[in-house]
């Protein structure tokens, strides 16, 4: 395809598992019908150690495959480029999966246009020419949720930040007995207007056996509510009120990237 007009041109279940595409002109206006197929990622690469790498399953160019393949201690899996098939890398790819993504959003095949939209972000983020702030963000952004197109990542880090905030609570954040409250006052001799002070004493740093069902029971109820962003009024230390705090930012904004992932996975 490589110096292709690429301006309403159609193809039709055509394999381009090996087809080269950067260079293409007018590679947005492509159109693809029927069963296109695309070279894929391999789905899983062992290392020397373990456990193994895994890839998921993407539709991935093959000019990726021979880029992968070609840098220094690149793992099994990726092909190696054909002689004369040149070298293209992340700086050009970019583009190409982006003109693709628009394809495949033209067409409505959502799905699809995912997949390539993580290309582009992975180009992106392999990219020599971004700065190293907006290369941090991007591999943030990769090990957190997939570029919010992988809900079991995102769901792996809930489970593993709900599971250390309940950890925490139990340690450190749950006061060692619930306060109660206290009515102090003065009752005249004569009688008349009895005035009382309503007061309650700051929750006690825990000691002794921290780990038990009743205080999992109320760390359990304290970090499921910081998930939807309420509060749990449950008494607790300094801590755990900084604890809770972090909870309520951290754990709902994963959340969100995988319900994001869901839907940019099922959408149509």
């Amino acid at each position: 395809m490589r110096g292709v007009d690429a301006a309403h041109l159609v193809l039709a279940d055509v394999d381009l598992s090996g087809c080269l595409f950067a260079g293409t002109v007018h590679l947005d206006q492509l159109r693809l019908e029927g069963a296109c197929t695309f070279d894929a990622a391999p789905s899983s690469v062992r290392w020397r150690r373990w456990p193994p790498v895994r890839f998921t399953e993407r539709r991935v160019l093959a000019e990726e495959h021979h880029w992968r393949a070609s840098q220094p201690g690149s793992v099994r899996g990726w092909n190696v480029a054909v002689l004369g098939a040149g070298r293209a890398g992340p700086l050009q790819l970019a583009p190409v999966y982006r003109a693709l993504r628009k394809a495949f959003e033209d067409g409505k095949h959502e799905p699809g246009a995912a997949d390539f939209s993580y290309g582009e972000m992975e180009m992106r983020r392999h990219a020599d020419d971004i700065p190293r702030g907006e290369r941090g963000l991007l591999t943030a952004y990769w090990a957190l949720s997939g570029y919010g197109l992988r809900a079991s990542r995102a769901l792996a880090w809930l489970g593993a930040a709900v599971l250390l905030t309940i950890v925490l609570l139990m340690a450190f954040g749950l006061a060692q007995d619930t306060p109660k409250q206290t009515a102090t006052g003065t009752v005249p001799a004569g009688g008349g207007k009895v005035t009382f002070e309503i007061d309650k004493d700051d929750p006690q740093n825990p000691a002794g056996d921290r780990f038990t069902g009743e205080r999992f029971e109320k760390a359990l109820n304290v970090t499921l509510n910081s998930v939807v962003f309420r509060s749990s009024g449950q008494d607790l230390t300094t801590a755990g009120t900084y604890i809770e705090m972090t909870s309520r930012l951290t754990e709902p904004v994963l959340l969100g990237l995988a319900v994001f992932a869901v839907r940019n996975r099922v959408k149509r």
